[in-house]
């Protein structure tokens, strides 16, 4: 029975910290899916602080729904940006609120530890139901965690449904490089496999902070200047997460430890930027078989020295979202936007090969406007 298309406004906080992404799409949640306008409202550098200080609070939580005054404080703000991007881009979209049937509403991951049962993302889709007007659906992780899965990766289901939209067979990868990167691989006849890889651009851009040089290492300037160090990166290598098999993921400060080396800015740069495509690569022992395509998106895609070193290190053809018609920035708002959609009709968003969960789950918790 062919399922009515909705329209969806997906918002995303991501690892990186760099802002509020905000997508709306046409989806009925299946093979159907056709993008509308998006937008980004940028963090400033007070706020990107703060964030960032919620995750030394979080990390002393046992409890996913404790709120310490100071997550509190920022998760009150956190509300009110998120408010502001819908606000925008309907705006922007000439939309009214009634004309969106849902909002997916992911928050900001403050702490991950899978194994432990513990998943924590900031923002109160309660609020933000009656702050815009619209349905909203949050909370997306916590059902599978729950299960005993890895509640993440979550942008999989997406990731299939673009490589139908797009009309391509496995076997494939898309590759999502922000602050944490992560595979989703198509195989072959279908299959579907997703797994966190390793640290992305959150390492790069601790260690250019830490070093009063701005918020990243834009275009990949400091790393092309300069040397790698590879007695380094092949000793991060040996972290046993590595040979771990999947269903994994990763919290963002798991290799924190990272940034704290003595090697100038630029050689820094260079070899935690080294570590973020062979963090992918050493992935390839985990797939079934090797992907003939590789789609990138993210913020990593717009760094050519981590692209160049994907390109000579990968199988297959290593491309940019934007190669094939896609916007790399809004894959990851427009999956959430999608999975509410699901998670209004009670679909799976997550499954055994992408979470390790022991079945296709539902979840999100909905909040009526």
């Amino acid at each position: 029975m062919a399922r009515k298309p909705q329209t969806a406004i997906g918002l995303m906080s991501g690892t990186s910290m760099d802002g509020v992404d905000a997508a709306l799409i046409e989806t009925d949640g299946g093979a159907k899916v056709d993008f509308g306008p998006s937008l980004t409202l940028p963090y400033d550098d007070d706020f990107r602080a703060a964030l960032a200080g919620c995750l030394d609070t979080a990390a002393s939580l046992t409890r996913r729904d404790c709120r310490p005054a100071p997550l509190r404080e920022v998760e009150s703000e956190l509300n009110r940006r998120h408010a502001d991007a819908v606000k925008a881009l309907l705006k922007q979209a000439g939309r009214s609120a009634s004309g969106i049937g849902v909002i997916g509403f992911h928050g900001h991951t403050v702490l991950h530890r899978p194994q432990q049962g513990l998943t924590v993302q900031l923002g109160d889709g309660a609020w933000l139901a009656k702050e815009t007007g619209i349905d909203v659906v949050s909370d997306f992780r916590a059902a599978d965690v729950a299960a005993g899965g890895q509640g993440a990766p979550m942008v999989p289901a997406y990731h299939r449904a673009l490589a139908g939209r797009l009309g391509l067979s496995g076997p494939l990868a898309f590759l999502n490089i922000g602050g944490v990167s992560n595979l989703t691989f198509i195989g072959g006849r279908g299959g579907v496999l997703a797994f966190d890889c390793g640290p992305g651009n959150a390492l790069i851009d601790d260690w250019v902070r830490q070093n009063d040089h701005g918020d990243m290492d834009t275009g990949g300037a400091l790393a092309a200047a300069g040397k790698v160090d590879r007695a380094k990166v092949a000793q991060w290598l040996a972290n046993s997460y590595f040979a771990r098999s999947p269903p994994k993921s990763l919290d963002r400060n798991e290799f924190a430890t990272a940034t704290r080396v003595e090697l100038s800015l630029q050689d820094g740069a260079a070899t935690l930027t080294a570590l973020s495509a062979a963090a992918v690569h050493a992935a390839l022992r985990h797939l079934p078989e090797a992907p003939g395509l590789w789609i990138v998106c993210g913020g990593g895609r717009r760094n050519p020295v981590i692209m160049a070193a994907l390109s000579g290190i990968l199988p297959g053809r290593v491309t940019a979202a934007e190669d094939h018609g896609l916007r790399g920035d809004d894959i990851e708002a427009q999956a959430f936007g999608f999975l509410a959609v699901r998670a209004l009709q009670g679909l799976p968003i997550t499954y055994p090969g992408t979470t390790g969960a022991k079945k296709p789950l539902s979840g999100g918790v909905i909040h009526r406007k």
